[in-house]
């Protein structure tokens, strides 16, 4: 069992200046103006995000382990700009909860997310994410208060759910789960359900003008510029895995295993995975952060791995 610390932090390259987030007030979070009237909420770890208008207040996400700060956030900001501090609008970026279960804290409002959040929500029962009452399917436009804001789904990325939400007026797009500003992805591609879904989402992201960028976690806006870094990221991987599946004899593991063919996947599988991983955390180390947490790196280059095997084939030569 591995100890709360997990390693001593020597163990690790420090977090580069540019991956570090903002200050964090006595009650454990940040409020900070994107644009105007949109603010973005952060605990330095979940990011939310709102939008004040002489009719109410917009909430984009609530993650839970903000929670009550979300109101406290918002109560700061309408009390010195003289607006109601009354949300009026909830929207659900996607179905998870660790995005969305600060949501029933929020009574009387509208809430608005993509038709499969709605299915997926009524699937999960969670009564503290009430399903939306708004669902669209591919576009719809939030206007409120004379302010507009457009959700577009493009696809499955993170989850099969998960939306674009994009402020014209505020050079500015919300985009959850999928670049961390400044850091590596967690497992397994942030844990998302579309490998190639999450791989070709930042060129998406990145076909909207705007200049800030509020991501799902860690506590400072994106640009355009980690947009750019994280995309690089995913193609060393992607090549990497290229150049080792097609350099890492698999035939003595199999061999070795005998009748244990399953032994045989994992010795294979873990060489391609190690061989395609090195070289990647090594450029990495000092540029993302947490790129030397080798699990990280480790488990997104086996999706991305697995998905060229799987989704864009061929798996392997054809028996003649």
């Amino acid at each position: 069992m591995t100890s709360p610390a997990s390693g001593d932090l020597s163990d690790y390259a420090p977090i580069p200046p540019s991956a570090r987030g903002a200050a964090l007030n006595d009650q454990g979070y940040h409020v900070g103006r994107v644009e105007r009237n949109l603010y973005w909420v952060t605990d330095g770890v979940y990011n939310s995000a709102f939008l004040t208008t002489p009719d109410g207040v917009v909430l984009f996400d609530a993650p839970p382990s903000i929670g009550g700060n979300l109101q406290r956030a918002v109560d700061e900001v309408t009390a010195a700009e003289g607006v109601t501090n009354t949300v009026t609008h909830l929207v659900y970026s996607h179905h998870h909860a660790d995005h969305g279960s600060a949501s029933s804290l929020f009574g009387g409002v509208v809430r608005i997310g993509h038709e499969d959040t709605a299915r997926l929500l009524r699937r999960d029962d969670d009564p503290s994410r009430p399903v939306p009452e708004v669902t669209f399917t591919d576009r719809y436009t939030l206007e409120v208060g004379g302010e507009r804001v457009e959700l577009a789904w493009h696809g499955p990325n993170h989850t099969p759910d998960n939306i674009y939400i994009h402020f014209p007026d505020h050079d500015t797009l919300m985009f959850i789960d999928v670049v961390n500003a400044g850091w590596v992805p967690i497992y397994n591609t942030n844990l998302s359900e579309d490998v190639i879904g999450y791989m070709g989402a930042p060129d998406i992201a990145l076909s909207y003008q705007w200049s800030h960028l509020i991501s799902g976690h860690v506590g400072r806006l994106a640009t355009r510029d980690d947009v750019a870094v994280h995309k690089q990221y995913i193609a060393d991987i992607e090549a990497s895995s290229r150049e080792a599946l097609a350099s890492v004899n698999p035939v003595p593991f199999y061999v070795n295993a005998g009748e244990n063919v399953w032994l045989g996947i994992k010795g294979h599988l873990n060489a391609v995975t190690e061989a395609a991983a090195t070289p990647v955390i090594a450029k990495y180390t000092g540029v993302l952060a947490a790129a030397d947490i080798e699990e990280f790196t480790y488990t997104t280059t086996f999706a991305i791995m697995q998905s060229l095997r799987l989704d864009k084939g061929p798996s392997g030569p054809v028996h003649p």
